[in-house]
């Protein structure tokens, strides 16, 4: 049970430096902040400042070199690899700029993935009704290549939502569509977000996005500004 009391996430002095040819790089700088329960939250930069690196250490799917990331109160790194997978089979929702849907699989298909790898129950109507309510009741059967870019991220978040994470992580997920569908998308995700009551973190340059999160943090050159002056 997630306790609304504590933060959702929480991040200290954390670092990532790897070698280069002139020695080390640092990508990221003694990085602290934290995220409440149900909060959305925006990590806003330029190119190259180090924020999907930020959400992939939150997602644990990289190790720092330095500093900790609690996951309701779970710190992450504490955790072997195989433990850091289930905490994210259990508490994350994933949605990435490129889909990431598995081509050989339908849309019911993908939407259902998360639910069978948990041992749901009832993993195929779970997912229809998710389908249909990112309005792809009738392409339930249809494979990646025959849906559009906007029809894919739909199904992407249905496949995000479907298992009800605590948390869901976006990493610019409507930087591969175009104005209009993107901006469907973006609506639908907050629309789900509310509904559920996730906390939500998301990486973009969409300052639209980032206007309609509760909150927003900048990175710059690896390191967070200050909020009071970003």
């Amino acid at each position: 049970m997630t306790d609304p009391t504590h933060p959702a996430i929480e991040v200290v002095s954390l670092g990532k430096r790897v070698a280069d040819a002139t020695g080390e790089l640092t990508i990221l700088d003694d990085i602290d902040f934290t995220v409440r329960p149900s909060e959305t939250l925006a990590i806003v930069g330029a190119s190259g400042s180090g924020k999907s690196t930020l959400l992939g250490l939150l997602a644990g799917l990289d190790v720092p070199s330095q500093g900790t990331v609690k996951l309701h109160g779970v710190d992450i790194f504490r955790l072997d690899e195989d433990g850091r997978a289930a905490l994210r089979k259990e508490k994350l929702g994933f949605v990435f700029q490129s889909f990431q849907l598995l081509s050989h699989l339908t849309a019911l298909e993908n939407v259902m993935l998360p639910l069978e790898l948990r041992r749901e129950n009832d993993a195929r109507e779970k997912a229809r009704v998710m389908l249909e309510r990112v309005g792809l009741g009738s392409r339930l059967r249809h494979y990646p290549k025959y849906l559009s870019g906007g029809e894919q991220q739909r199904v992407a978040l249905a496949r995000a939502f479907v298992t009800e994470p605590p948390l869901l992580f976006a990493d610019e997920p409507t930087g591969s569509l175009d104005a209009a569908t993107g901006e469907a998308v973006i609506r639908l995700m907050f629309e789900l977000n509310e509904e559920r009551g996730s906390t939500l973190v998301l990486v973009t340059h969409d300052n639209n996005m980032a206007a309609r999160c509760g909150r927003t943090i900048t990175i710059s050159a690896g390191r967070l500004v200050p909020e009071s002056a970003a």
